[in-house]
Protein backbone atom coordinates (compact mmCIF):
# COMPACT_ATOMS: atom_id res chain seq x y z
CA UNK A 1 0.00 0.00 0.00
CA UNK A 2 2.80 2.41 0.88
CA UNK A 3 4.43 1.85 -2.49
CA UNK A 4 1.32 2.67 -4.55
CA UNK A 5 1.57 6.49 -4.40
CA UNK A 6 5.26 6.28 -5.26
CA UNK A 7 4.54 4.05 -8.24
CA UNK A 8 1.94 6.52 -9.50
CA UNK A 9 4.34 9.46 -9.17
CA UNK A 10 7.06 7.47 -10.90
CA UNK A 11 4.68 6.51 -13.70
CA UNK A 12 3.65 10.15 -14.16
CA UNK A 13 7.30 11.23 -14.32
CA UNK A 14 8.04 8.58 -16.93
CA UNK A 15 4.97 9.61 -18.90
CA UNK A 16 6.01 13.26 -18.83
CA UNK A 17 9.50 12.40 -20.03
CA UNK A 18 8.08 10.30 -22.86
CA UNK A 19 5.70 13.04 -24.03
CA UNK A 20 8.39 15.72 -23.88
CA UNK A 21 10.62 13.51 -26.03
CA UNK A 22 7.81 13.00 -28.56
CA UNK A 23 7.08 16.73 -28.77
CA UNK A 24 10.72 17.88 -28.81
CA UNK A 25 10.85 18.25 -32.59
CA UNK A 26 7.56 20.14 -32.79
CA UNK A 27 7.63 22.89 -35.40
CA UNK A 28 7.38 26.37 -33.79
CA UNK A 29 4.24 28.51 -34.11
CA UNK A 30 3.93 32.23 -33.38
CA UNK A 31 0.70 34.05 -32.55
CA UNK A 32 1.26 37.80 -32.64
CA UNK A 33 -1.17 40.63 -32.00
CA UNK A 34 -1.06 43.63 -34.32
CA UNK A 35 -3.10 46.70 -35.13
CA UNK A 36 -5.84 44.93 -37.08
CA UNK A 37 -6.02 41.56 -35.35
CA UNK A 38 -3.94 38.51 -34.48
CA UNK A 39 -1.55 36.67 -36.80
CA UNK A 40 -0.82 32.93 -36.54
CA UNK A 41 2.23 31.74 -38.47
CA UNK A 42 4.48 28.73 -38.96
CA UNK A 43 6.69 27.32 -41.72
CA UNK A 44 6.59 23.69 -42.74
CA UNK A 45 6.35 21.06 -45.42
CA UNK A 46 3.52 18.80 -44.31
CA UNK A 47 0.48 18.83 -42.06
CA UNK A 48 -1.80 21.69 -41.08
CA UNK A 49 -0.87 23.35 -37.78
CA UNK A 50 -3.26 26.34 -37.62
CA UNK A 51 -7.04 26.05 -37.31
CA UNK A 52 -10.19 28.13 -36.92
CA UNK A 53 -12.18 27.25 -33.80
CA UNK A 54 -15.04 29.72 -33.42
CA UNK A 55 -15.74 33.31 -34.40
CA UNK A 56 -12.81 35.20 -32.81
CA UNK A 57 -10.88 32.12 -31.63
CA UNK A 58 -8.10 30.25 -33.47
CA UNK A 59 -5.71 27.46 -32.51
CA UNK A 60 -2.21 26.32 -33.37
CA UNK A 61 -0.91 22.90 -32.36
CA UNK A 62 2.08 20.57 -32.40
CA UNK A 63 2.05 16.86 -31.68
CA UNK A 64 0.38 13.74 -33.02
CA UNK A 65 -2.06 14.58 -35.84
CA UNK A 66 -4.72 12.25 -34.44
CA UNK A 67 -4.64 13.82 -30.99
CA UNK A 68 -4.61 17.32 -32.45
CA UNK A 69 -7.70 16.50 -34.49
CA UNK A 70 -9.53 15.05 -31.48
CA UNK A 71 -8.81 18.17 -29.43
CA UNK A 72 -9.69 20.48 -32.32
CA UNK A 73 -13.06 18.80 -32.80
CA UNK A 74 -13.73 18.87 -29.04
CA UNK A 75 -12.99 22.61 -28.95
CA UNK A 76 -15.26 23.30 -31.92
CA UNK A 77 -18.08 21.20 -30.46
CA UNK A 78 -17.95 22.91 -27.07
CA UNK A 79 -17.77 26.39 -28.60
CA UNK A 80 -20.55 25.70 -31.12
CA UNK A 81 -22.84 24.21 -28.46
CA UNK A 82 -22.35 27.18 -26.16
CA UNK A 83 -22.89 29.60 -29.02
CA UNK A 84 -26.12 27.82 -30.01
CA UNK A 85 -27.61 27.43 -26.53
CA UNK A 86 -26.62 30.93 -25.41
CA UNK A 87 -25.12 33.33 -27.94
CA UNK A 88 -21.89 33.80 -29.89
CA UNK A 89 -20.92 36.57 -27.47
CA UNK A 90 -20.99 34.06 -24.59
CA UNK A 91 -18.31 31.88 -26.16
CA UNK A 92 -14.97 32.78 -24.59
CA UNK A 93 -11.49 31.34 -24.79
CA UNK A 94 -11.10 31.36 -21.01
CA UNK A 95 -14.20 29.18 -20.51
CA UNK A 96 -13.22 26.90 -23.37
CA UNK A 97 -9.72 26.31 -22.03
CA UNK A 98 -10.28 26.32 -18.27
CA UNK A 99 -13.57 24.42 -18.02
CA UNK A 100 -13.50 22.10 -21.02
CA UNK A 101 -10.14 21.29 -22.60
CA UNK A 102 -7.83 21.58 -19.60
CA UNK A 103 -9.75 19.08 -17.39
CA UNK A 104 -9.95 16.59 -20.28
CA UNK A 105 -6.21 16.76 -20.99
CA UNK A 106 -5.32 16.60 -17.29
CA UNK A 107 -7.49 13.52 -16.77
CA UNK A 108 -5.98 11.75 -19.78
CA UNK A 109 -2.46 12.54 -18.58
CA UNK A 110 -3.04 11.25 -15.05
CA UNK A 111 -4.81 8.03 -16.04
CA UNK A 112 -1.63 5.99 -16.40
CA UNK A 113 -3.37 2.98 -17.94
CA UNK A 114 -4.79 5.05 -20.79
CA UNK A 115 -3.11 7.04 -23.57
CA UNK A 116 -2.35 10.73 -22.92
CA UNK A 117 -2.75 13.45 -25.52
CA UNK A 118 0.50 13.91 -27.44
CA UNK A 119 -0.24 17.54 -28.18
CA UNK A 120 0.59 21.08 -27.13
CA UNK A 121 -1.93 23.77 -28.05
CA UNK A 122 -1.81 27.53 -28.60
CA UNK A 123 -5.03 29.57 -28.59
CA UNK A 124 -5.76 33.22 -29.28
CA UNK A 125 -8.95 35.25 -29.07
CA UNK A 126 -9.23 38.61 -30.83
CA UNK A 127 -10.82 41.33 -28.73
CA UNK A 128 -12.60 44.48 -29.82
CA UNK A 129 -9.40 46.36 -28.96
CA UNK A 130 -5.76 45.15 -29.01
CA UNK A 131 -5.56 45.30 -25.22
CA UNK A 132 -8.49 42.85 -25.04
CA UNK A 133 -6.73 40.13 -27.04
CA UNK A 134 -6.13 36.89 -25.14
CA UNK A 135 -3.43 34.26 -25.69
CA UNK A 136 -3.30 30.87 -23.94
CA UNK A 137 -0.93 27.92 -24.20
CA UNK A 138 -2.39 24.58 -23.14
CA UNK A 139 0.00 21.78 -22.22
CA UNK A 140 -0.52 18.02 -22.57
CA UNK A 141 -1.08 17.74 -18.80
CA UNK A 142 -3.80 20.39 -18.75
CA UNK A 143 -1.58 23.20 -17.47
CA UNK A 144 -2.46 26.63 -18.85
CA UNK A 145 0.05 29.41 -19.48
CA UNK A 146 -1.68 32.75 -20.09
CA UNK A 147 -0.32 35.94 -21.61
CA UNK A 148 0.31 37.65 -18.29
CA UNK A 149 -1.74 40.55 -17.10
CA UNK A 150 -1.32 39.68 -13.41
CA UNK A 151 0.08 41.79 -10.58
CA UNK A 152 3.47 40.12 -10.93
CA UNK A 153 3.65 39.79 -14.73
CA UNK A 154 2.96 42.40 -17.42
CA UNK A 155 0.58 41.48 -20.19
CA UNK A 156 2.04 40.25 -23.49
CA UNK A 157 0.44 40.72 -26.91
CA UNK A 158 1.87 37.52 -28.33
CA UNK A 159 2.36 33.85 -27.54
CA UNK A 160 4.49 31.08 -29.00
CA UNK A 161 4.54 27.32 -29.18
CA UNK A 162 7.49 25.01 -29.79
CA UNK A 163 8.84 21.56 -29.05
CA UNK A 164 11.25 22.52 -26.27
CA UNK A 165 11.30 25.04 -23.44
CA UNK A 166 14.53 26.58 -24.70
CA UNK A 167 13.06 27.19 -28.14
CA UNK A 168 9.92 28.69 -26.63
CA UNK A 169 11.84 31.01 -24.31
CA UNK A 170 14.11 32.28 -27.10
CA UNK A 171 11.09 33.05 -29.29
CA UNK A 172 9.48 34.95 -26.43
CA UNK A 173 12.68 36.90 -25.78
CA UNK A 174 12.89 37.85 -29.44
CA UNK A 175 9.30 39.06 -29.60
CA UNK A 176 9.65 41.04 -26.38
CA UNK A 177 12.43 43.06 -27.98
CA UNK A 178 11.23 43.21 -31.60
CA UNK A 179 7.44 43.20 -31.67
CA UNK A 180 5.26 46.33 -31.55
CA UNK A 181 1.52 45.87 -31.03
CA UNK A 182 0.65 48.77 -33.35
CA UNK A 183 2.54 47.29 -36.30
CA UNK A 184 0.82 46.71 -39.62
CA UNK A 185 0.37 43.25 -41.10
CA UNK A 186 3.46 43.44 -43.32
CA UNK A 187 5.81 44.26 -40.44
CA UNK A 188 4.13 41.68 -38.21
CA UNK A 189 4.58 38.94 -40.82
CA UNK A 190 8.30 39.61 -40.96
CA UNK A 191 8.62 39.72 -37.18
CA UNK A 192 6.65 36.48 -36.78
CA UNK A 193 8.78 34.75 -39.41
CA UNK A 194 11.94 35.85 -37.63
CA UNK A 195 10.52 34.61 -34.31
CA UNK A 196 9.78 31.27 -35.97
CA UNK A 197 13.36 31.20 -37.28
CA UNK A 198 14.74 31.76 -33.78
CA UNK A 199 12.62 28.91 -32.43
CA UNK A 200 13.57 26.61 -35.29
CA UNK A 201 17.28 27.35 -34.83
CA UNK A 202 16.98 26.38 -31.16
CA UNK A 203 15.58 22.91 -31.88
CA UNK A 204 17.87 19.91 -32.04
CA UNK A 205 20.97 18.82 -30.16
CA UNK A 206 23.13 21.54 -31.73
CA UNK A 207 20.52 24.27 -31.48
CA UNK A 208 21.31 27.85 -30.49
CA UNK A 209 21.12 28.59 -26.78
CA UNK A 210 20.89 32.39 -26.95
CA UNK A 211 19.37 34.90 -29.33
CA UNK A 212 21.25 34.83 -32.65
CA UNK A 213 22.42 37.91 -34.51
CA UNK A 214 19.91 39.52 -36.85
CA UNK A 215 21.91 38.50 -39.93
CA UNK A 216 21.89 34.85 -38.83
CA UNK A 217 18.13 34.96 -38.29
CA UNK A 218 17.48 36.44 -41.74
CA UNK A 219 19.78 33.90 -43.38
CA UNK A 220 18.02 31.00 -41.66
CA UNK A 221 14.62 32.40 -42.60
CA UNK A 222 15.57 32.71 -46.26
CA UNK A 223 17.03 29.20 -46.35
CA UNK A 224 13.91 27.65 -44.82
CA UNK A 225 11.54 29.58 -47.07
CA UNK A 226 13.40 28.11 -50.01
CA UNK A 227 12.54 24.59 -48.85
CA UNK A 228 9.14 24.90 -47.16
CA UNK A 229 5.85 26.76 -47.33
CA UNK A 230 4.35 29.36 -45.00
CA UNK A 231 1.13 28.56 -43.17
CA UNK A 232 -0.50 31.68 -41.80
CA UNK A 233 -3.91 33.01 -40.81
CA UNK A 234 -5.29 36.11 -39.17
CA UNK A 235 -8.16 36.82 -36.82
CA UNK A 236 -9.44 40.13 -38.17
CA UNK A 237 -10.49 42.59 -35.50
CA UNK A 238 -13.03 44.47 -37.59
CA UNK A 239 -14.34 42.21 -40.31
CA UNK A 240 -17.39 43.14 -42.37
CA UNK A 241 -18.57 39.54 -42.07
CA UNK A 242 -19.24 37.26 -39.12
CA UNK A 243 -16.20 35.18 -40.08
CA UNK A 244 -13.09 36.70 -38.48
CA UNK A 245 -10.66 33.95 -39.47
CA UNK A 246 -8.85 34.35 -42.77
CA UNK A 247 -6.14 32.02 -44.05
CA UNK A 248 -3.26 33.71 -45.90
CA UNK A 249 -1.83 32.25 -49.07
CA UNK A 250 1.86 31.39 -49.17
CA UNK A 251 2.48 33.84 -52.02
CA UNK A 252 0.60 36.56 -50.15
CA UNK A 253 2.93 36.17 -47.19
CA UNK A 254 6.08 36.05 -49.29
CA UNK A 255 5.15 39.22 -51.17
CA UNK A 256 4.79 41.08 -47.85
CA UNK A 257 8.07 40.03 -46.21
CA UNK A 258 10.67 42.71 -45.62
CA UNK A 259 14.25 41.79 -46.54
Amino acid sequence: MIEEPYRWVEAIANRREYIETQLASGNPIAAVGFRDGILFLTVGRTGQKIFEIYNRIAMGAIGHPGDIERLRMAAIEVASTEGFTRSAADVSLRRLAHYSLSPVMKAAFEQIYGPPYLARLLFAEAGEKPEEDLFLRLEYDGAIAADGGTLSQPRQDFAVLSGTRQSTELMESFLKSEHASESNLEDTLTTALDAWSVGHMALGADGVKELPEKAAIVKHRQEQLGMAGVEAAILERESKTAIRYRALLDKEVRSSIRA
